[in-house]
């Protein structure tokens, strides 16, 4: 007995190597036989050794047998007597007395299972017959963690698609709708419903309604053991997950409304967790007609902790609300948020698509629009391919008319986004049939959308029209227009030159002049006075209608926009928790993507509110997604009401500048040109943080730079930028140094690329100033490492590198820095003697580069001369910054 300490101390190095797949397939048998020889020091065979110590009376030696299994199967799967021996080992092994030996045997099942898949061919009748039978005996272990290893075993094995789909419904899916009936025992059924749900994510829709729905709907009306109620309403998502739209709302819903009225404050808990899942597969009336009454009851929950718990899911359950041609925002198939406003998006799903696709591009190729509407023979040069706008026109018009759901997508689509694209295009827009379509479309919109949502879409688009109509005319007789179409006619061309008025409408200005009547003035009110108020419109940019509309909307039930809105209210915090405006700050992205541009003053104030919040968690997690939503809202609502929280965050504490940092390049994209130009000067304060040690903040302000630099032009990036990089590369710490050197890399190729040679040389010689020349043998390395970045990525041209920096390079062969001396060792082996230019026989600065490699090939210090003679198909086995952080 004295002997077994010493004898686990001696073992203890192998076992915590054990199952690693650190060796290489040399060493495999080898391995097996050293771990067998250290179990005895008996002379019998490897496979008899084995045997022997799987039924010794010694614990030990059969955890070690159960932990090698896979090497086993590794060395004896080549014969097939040696391979059923294994596997009969492995069944002894499963049905050991002590459960820490069916423990370590289940954990070697996986990487078993994936060794036999590849090189055995009868591995379907091991899987189903020894592996499978292994697995699904553990699940009714009297012990608890060996339960715990089967269940994660046979997850792994269906996640890996290991088991087969027949074995899982005959072997599988019995055991644990045993494990979980009625007369089980209470701690077995909570577990065997907690992998039934499990289960439920790999496998198919029919098995799932056909085997474990009905007992799933069984359990979750059996109210007698809380803790099996309570992991069905934990994982009731998964299920409806499983089963789709339809069986959801058929069997689930009811259940679930059951487990949202249970009298346990945990129940409730529970299914405000999983809302967001039950409502992803419930169809959208059922959403908004049943699921979000009862949301509102669990928000208005007397127990705190429900509360909290449907406050935190209530950004995700509005989320399911999304509707891409209702809230005119769309996922692109790159995963980024784009506009529907156009007219392609709202016609995608309709056979209309084409035609309106054809006509924008038409109206593309005419070119900009002329200032002041041109003469008449150059607006009717101007209208290119106008037969093909007429033809394109003539097909939507006839598709609309005889498909009233093309009509419906039609009207909805082209009243947003046609208006703005005739204004830009008038004077390519030459034909009546164009007008009249805008026209018919302004008056559809009543009757597909409804009156409340009529007025401004109609206002866009007849004033478009009218412009359009007069425009039209250019081709016949010029007449006084009429006083009425002086009214309407708000945004027409300057009168022509010569002091003639301007062309008159058509000979439906008649028609005209009655829509505009009708779309304008209310009942009973006089028709004067009308276009006043249309060019005081105009002129200020918005309507009254605009201004005055009411914080309400359609896409989501109202009150649940209600109670998001009110989780900014201090009340909140003390009656929930103090973190609900985190919550409520992480989903707003989520929200404002399901209501959409068009109803951003529904969540300004939220906003505004969140962003003046002085938890500096809430303000982070703003910081990180207001890039986002200024893709949701568009150049302009940014500019009015994120600007101003965007220059808020940038003088915030670092955990906060951090997120505006991450995603810089991203927001400064979305601007205006001068917009953007006004951050150039602060980009400059990212470089001073609150602690000097937060050295990721600079390392992330370089990766940002590198991407900004494409926004600005030359003259921007030699006054602002320029400095900022310099400070860089002379950083504290080496990672920010190189990330560094990249940049001024990129910086260069800026300069060289837009031809400002002059600007290129200037930043040229402020680096040999700064870096050749510097005091410091790390300046002087960082000039060797950014001449070999130059000549790698070829950012400037070969003879203005040989003429001013390559005598620069050179000269630091005689630094008294080994350093030094090796980078430039590899900067002139490894890349400049690599490029064509340099290997011609003929080019006169060969000769001088070859004798300065030579020169230290022969240098004292043996790293330098390493890199001097190392040649270049291996210079990826040594990486330059692990060099410098040695240093």
């Amino acid at each position: 007995m004295a002997g077994i300490p010493l004898y686990f101390v001696d073992l203890q190095d192998d076992l915590d190597d054990y199952g690693s797949e650190d060796y290489g397939p040399s060493c495999d048998g080898m391995r097996v036989t050293a771990f067998l020889d250290v179990l005895g020091q008996d002379n019998l065979p490897a496979l008899a050794r084995l045997e022997k110590y799987t039924f010794s009376g010694n614990i030990f030696s059969r955890q070690i047998i159960a932990r090698g299994l896979l090497d086993l199967f590794r060395d004896f799967s080549n014969n097939e007597e040696d391979f059923i021996t294994v596997v009969e080992i492995m069944v002894r092994l499963s049905e050991d007395a002590e459960p820490t030996v069916r423990a370590e045997l289940l954990e070697q099942i996986p990487p078993v299972a994936i060794f036999l898949q590849e090189n055995r061919s009868d591995f379907p009748v091991v899987l189903s017959e020894r592996l499978a039978p292994i697995v699904v005996r553990c699940l009714t272990d009297p012990d608890n963690q060996v339960r715990k290893s089967s269940q994660e075993v046979l997850l792994i094995l269906l996640e890996q698609d290991l088991i087969f789909q027949h074995d899982t419904e005959s072997k599988v899916c019995p055991v644990l709708l045993a494990l979980s009936a009625p007369d089980s025992d209470d701690e077995y059924r909570a577990e065997a419903v907690s992998i039934i749900c499990k289960l439920a994510s790999v496998l198919s829709k029919s098995t799932v309604e056909r085997l474990q729905l009905p007992q799933f709907c069984e359990l979750c009306g059996d109210g007698k053991l809380f803790p099996v109620w309570k992991v069905c309403a934990t994982n009731f998502g998964d299920i409806c997950h499983a089963v789709r739209q339809e069986t959801t709302e058929k069997f689930l819903l009811p259940k679930f409304f059951e487990l949202c009225s249970d009298n346990a404050w945990g129940m409730r808990k529970a299914c405000a967790e999983c809302f967001m899942a039950v409502s992803h597969n419930t169809s959208p009336e059922g959403r908004r007609e049943a699921l979000s009454p009862l949301f509102i009851t669990l928000i208005s929950d007397p127990c705190r902790w429900v509360r909290q718990a449907a406050l935190e899911s209530l950004g995700p359950f509005i989320f399911t609300f999304a509707d891409p041609s209702r809230a005119g925002l769309y996922i692109r198939e790159d995963g980024t948020t784009g506009s529907g406003f156009g007219l392609g998006f709202h016609l995608r799903v309709t056979g209309c698509r084409q035609p309106c696709k054809d006509l924008e591009l038409l109206l593309s190729e005419a070119g900009p629009q002329q200032e002041g509407g041109g003469t008449p023979e150059a607006v009717h040069r101007s209208c290119v391919a106008r037969s093909e706008i007429q033809r394109v026109l003539d097909g939507l018009q006839e598709r609309m008319m005889n498909d009233p759901m093309c009509r419906v997508t039609v009207v909805r689509g082209l009243c947003k986004g046609f208006a703005s694209l005739l204004f830009s295009r008038a004077n390519r827009f030459s034909h009546k049939s164009g007008w009249m379509l805008c026209v018919w479309l302004a008056f559809s919109w009543n009757e597909v959308n409804g009156r409340e949502h009529q007025h401004l879409a109609q206002v866009q688009v007849l004033s478009a029209a009218l412009r359009a109509a007069q425009l039209d005319s250019v081709d016949e007789p010029e007449r006084p227009p009429t006083e009425g179409l002086k009214e309407v006619s708000i945004s027409g061309p300057s009168p022509a030159p010569g002091g003639q008025p301007a062309p008159s409408a058509s000979p439906a200005r008649n028609e005209l002049a009655a829509a505009r009547t009708l779309q304008s003035t209310g009942p009973g009110e006089p028709g004067s006075g009308t276009s006043d108020r249309l060019e005081t419109d105009q002129r200020h940019g918005c309507s009254p209608l605009e201004e005055d509309k009411s914080k309400l909307q359609d896409i989501i039930p109202q009150p649940l926009l209600d109670q998001y809105v009110s989780m900014t209210d201090p009340a909140r915090a003390q009656t929930v928790d103090t973190d609900i405006a985190k919550h409520c700050a992480y989903s707003l992205l989520g929200v404002a993507l399901t209501l959409g541009r068009q109803n951003w003053h529904c969540l300004k104030d939220t906003y505004e509110t969140l962003a003046s919040d002085v938890q500096w968690k809430v303000l982070r997690t703003l910081a990180f997604s207001i890039h986002e939503l200024a893709v949701i809202l568009g150049d302009q609502l940014t500019a009015a009401d994120l600007l101003p929280i965007f220059n808020g965050f940038l003088k915030d504490l670092d955990e906060v500048r951090i997120g505006v940092l991450k995603h810089l390049y991203d927001f400064l994209k979305l601007l205006h040109g001068d917009k953007r130009r006004e951050y150039l000067y602060q980009l400059q304060e990212f470089v001073v943080t609150d602690n000097s040690r937060n050295w990721r903040f600079r390392y992330g302000l370089a990766e940002q730079l590198i991407l900004i630099l494409e926004l600005y032009n030359p003259n921007d990036v030699y006054d602002y930028l320029v400095h900022i990089a310099l400070k860089l590369c002379a950083d504290k710490v080496s990672e920010v140094r190189w990330i560094s050197f990249k940049l001024v890399v990129a910086i260069l190729q800026k300069f060289y690329s837009n031809s400002e040679s002059a600007m290129g040389l200037n930043f040229i010689n402020e680096l040999i100033l700064r870096f050749r020349h510097c005091s410091k043998w790390v300046g002087r390395q960082a000039f060797a490492f950014i001449c070999q970045a130059v000549v790698s990525e070829e950012c400037i041209p070969v003879d203005q590198f040989v003429e001013h920096l390559l005598p620069s390079l050179l000269s630091l062969a005689s630094d008294p820095v080994p350093n030094v001396r090796v980078l430039l060792a590899k900067a002139l082996r490894q890349t400049l003697l690599e490029k064509v230019y340099f290997r011609n026989a003929g080019n006169p600065h060969l000769e001088v580069v070859e004798e300065t490699v030579l020169a230290l090939q022969s240098d004292w210090d043996q790293d330098v001369s390493f890199f001097a003679t190392l040649e270049p198909k291996r210079r990826n086995s040594i990486d330059t910054t692990m060099l410098e952080n040695q240093n």
